[in-house]
């Protein structure tokens, strides 16, 4: 249970530390688009069951697959996108991270 909660702040503390060192006085917009990132875990309501703390996300859900990762990084050549492709590599990493804890 610990390692679920500490996943999830991770998922606001991270994009947060990011914006405010990347963008230190306009940081708010950038942390904003990264924090909604976490709208990609919707992708879990596909599994079943929903949730599993024991389930690695990556190449599991759709939206965590290596083809997703592979668009996430070509999204960072975009000027429009790559706020948001970062928050995504960012929840991505996380995610991958979590799965090192499961093995």
């Amino acid at each position: 249970m610990e390692r679920t909660i500490m996943h999830v702040i991770l998922h606001f503390f991270v994009p947060f530390a990011v914006a405010k060192t990347v963008w230190r006085e306009k940081w708010i917009r950038p942390f904003l688009i990264m924090a909604l990132t976490i709208a990609v875990d919707l992708d879990h309501l596909l599994a079943e069951p929903i949730f599993d703390p024991n389930r690695c996300s990556i190449g599991t859900h759709p939206l965590h697959s290596w083809p997703a990762i592979g668009v996430y990084l070509a999204c960072l050549l975009s000027p429009h996108l790559r706020i948001a492709a970062l928050g995504l590599l960012i929840h991505m990493a996380l995610d991958g991270t979590d799965c090192l804890w499961l093995f």
